[in-house]
């Protein structure tokens, strides 16, 4: 049987994106984060695995561009909105992912996101910031949608990419941390299956 931890070196990929107030990781607030382990079924092929998100409130002196609000929609001051802070909220998601890493048998998660190394960057700051000592992400590797997408579909734009795919896309969810995030793996899964399958035959 197909194990997951046989197929990447004993990594997990973990999709994840992050909805933050700006560019810089260094001085701008991290908003959303979202997390979906991916799964590996008898046959090899991969799947998307229960997602977890989490909405955080911004570190003292972030920064956030009022434009950022304007692309994902968020309010910060919505009473639905329940943030925490980021050692907590990144507590949530870091369970999440550590629950997942044990039960594939894999020693360490990796990173999948589409431009991979912006959200791999908010994270580590936001790591830094809250004191957080095991961080169950692979520091400085990851794997990236837009170069995988660009392989498979000759696309790099999101959007682009998941049309190519196959996979359905609501632009008015798009910029939600959750739903890019489930999209992306639903993403990584369909090109990680294409190869799979093209390699059985």
């Amino acid at each position: 049987m197909s194990q997951i931890k046989d197929r990447f070196r004993g990594f997990l990929p973990v999709v994840v994106d992050v909805e933050t107030g700006g560019f810089n990781n260094q001085s701008d607030a991290l908003l959303e984060i979202a997390a979906v382990p991916i799964e590996m079924a008898e046959d090899g092929r991969l799947k998307p695995g229960p997602s977890v998100n989490a909405y955080v409130q911004p570190f003292e002196g972030a920064n956030i561009d009022p434009k950022a609000l304007e692309i994902t929609g968020i309010e910060l001051d919505h009473p639905l909105r329940n943030a925490q802070c980021e050692r907590d909220a990144l507590g949530k998601v870091f369970t999440h992912v550590r629950q997942a890493v044990k039960d594939a048998g894999c020693t360490r998660a990796i990173l999948v996101g589409h431009n991979a190394h912006f959200d791999l960057g908010f994270v580590n700051a936001a790591v830094e910031r809250a004191g957080i000592k095991r961080n169950p992400f692979h520091p400085f590797s990851c794997l990236d949608t837009v170069t995988l997408s660009a392989l498979a579909f000759g696309q790099t734009v999101l959007a682009r990419a998941i049309a190519a795919a196959g996979i359905e896309w609501d632009s008015s969810q798009a910029h939600s941390a959750l739903y890019d995030t489930e999209k992306t793996a639903e993403l990584f899964c369909v090109v990680h299956n294409l190869w799979h399958e093209k390699n059985r035959t």
